[in-house]
């Protein structure tokens, strides 16, 4: 079972008189008199993102009710983010974290939300090894990667267009299996970024700096998608939402932190500090016209090199 936020209430409290009644995952509270019968509902959004502290950071005020969400709760799934992204394609989740690269498969499903990005912005993946190499070595090497659906596996394939050797396994064991040289090399993700040199490996590329000075832009990892079919309204008020609690949070950091801090594997809270300040900022507020290129830049490259079978047209929710 995926681990789960805390169940966040349906309603700020029962109102006198009332009953609770739930249908369809909509939840309703009916008051009734001699006169009339009062509806008041809330719809359930089920919201899929990563164990990570950038993540908990991002969504902690729709989490613990910091921010009024009208008719609208949110259920929270955490799982890794190839899990997400291969649910992001058959359509399970109303609204889940997803790597820009898998949002080329789901564009029948889902539209971007302009807000929760992941931007690495002269930093991004890394490749690592337990001895030095050349970027040229990377492509006799056998390399662990997080999952084909990343933008990670999109820029290493970029980086490498030729024939690549590799093993999809979780991203939180590349590390080790490369310190233990299972792999010659691992395509790392997360917080694994600052914390590789613990395990003694050495760096042969940031895929982040190497996008920057090939095209002038960032690196866009990750974003937010929102179902199509829950309406123009919806889609809109959640993107309002997001941005509301991404808000929240860098208004009020020391206590998002905290509360991230539960997710940061070998960090402590300096350290997790940095990795949230990396991954959550300016950017993830809005991506901006820089980034909107940055995002069609990177996958027109991908359909150009062939790992990605077809254009992609990119649109984000108004």
């Amino acid at each position: 079972m995926p681990a789960s936020f805390p169940a966040i209430r349906p309603l700020e409290q029962k109102p006198s008189g009332s009953r609770i009644v739930s249908f369809h995952g909509i939840q309703f509270a009916f008051r009734c008199s001699n006169q009339m019968a009062v509806v008041m509902s809330k719809r359930t959004i089920t919201v899929g993102h990563s164990p990570d502290p950038d993540d908990a950071f991002m969504f902690y005020a729709l989490a613990h009710d910091k921010i009024d969400t009208g008719d609208l709760q949110f259920r929270h799934e955490l799982q890794d983010i190839e899990t997400l992204n291969r649910r992001a394609m058959r359509g399970e989740l109303e609204v889940s974290a997803i790597s820009i690269h898998a949002y080329a498969y789901v564009l029948d499903k889902y539209a971007l939300l302009p807000v929760g990005c992941s931007m690495g912005d002269r930093y991004g993946p890394m490749i690592v090894a337990k001895k030095p190499m050349s970027v040229e070595g990377l492509a006799r090497a056998r390399i662990a990667v997080p999952g084909t659906m990343t933008t990670a596996f999109l820029t290493l394939r970029l980086l490498l267009p030729g024939t690549l050797t590799y093993e999809v396994m979780p991203f939180d064991q590349i590390l080790q299996a490369v310190a233990d040289e299972e792999f010659d090399a691992g395509l790392i993700i997360h917080e694994g970024q600052l914390t590789f040199r613990n395990q003694g490996l050495h760096l042969i590329v940031d895929l982040g700096m190497w996008w920057q000075e090939r095209t002038g832009l960032p690196l866009p990892l990750g974003g937010n998608v929102v179902r199509r079919d829950l309406g123009t309204q919806t889609m809109a008020d959640i993107s309002r939402l997001l941005k509301e609690s991404i808000r929240y949070s860098l208004e009020h950091r020391s206590e998002a932190l905290d509360y991230a801090l539960q997710y940061a594997r070998d960090m402590d809270k300096s350290l997790a500090d940095r990795f949230v300040g990396m991954y959550v900022n300016d950017w993830t507020l809005d991506y901006g016209e820089r980034g909107r290129e940055a995002v069609r830049r990177l996958l027109d490259e991908g359909y150009r090199a062939g790992v990605i079978p077809k254009p992609v047209a990119v649109e984000f929710v108004a």
